[in-house]
């Protein structure tokens, strides 16, 4: 026996945790889309990982900014394709590993960094840009 409940709509998708936790993921959301905002004027800064971490705390706080971020015209697709694929598109790895790189050029000169900072950040540059370039361009392939 099927039931039909019409306090339940099929469309609509309720969070599955307390009032508490998704005030607390909302919130989390929101700091990384303002993170991600400012990411995208720092070179060294990514902007695109701190949206898909946003769109992963709304859809467990308010399935409605999860919506925006996934339909929003410029993040959208990027988000949609990293939760699809795990894709980075062609265009986004070369900003990124640029902007990693540029960025730690800036830090270089500006600061001038003794050898044991100036290597650790170096590695850790290297390593997310091996990530980042180490990610499907595209749909996987059957």
């Amino acid at each position: 026996m099927i039931r039909n409940s019409p306090s339940r709509s099929p469309r609509r998708r309720r969070p599955r945790h307390d009032r508490a936790t998704r005030i607390v993921f909302a919130s989390l959301g929101g700091g990384l889309i303002a993170i991600g905002v400012i990411g995208a004027f720092l070179p060294i800064l990514p902007s695109t990982v701190f949206f898909i971490a946003a769109a992963a705390c709304f859809a467990r706080s308010s399935p409605r900014l999860e919506r925006w971020l996934l339909r929003h015209p410029r993040i959208g697709p990027a988000i949609r394709a990293w939760r699809a694929n795990g894709a980075i598109s062609v265009p986004a790895k070369f900003a990124a590993v640029a902007g990693m790189a540029s960025g730690y050029l800036v830090f270089w000169l500006t600061i001038r960094p003794e050898a044991p900072l100036a290597v650790f950040l170096a590695v850790v540059l290297i390593a997310c840009a091996a990530y980042v370039l180490s990610r499907p361009s595209g749909p996987k392939s059957p």
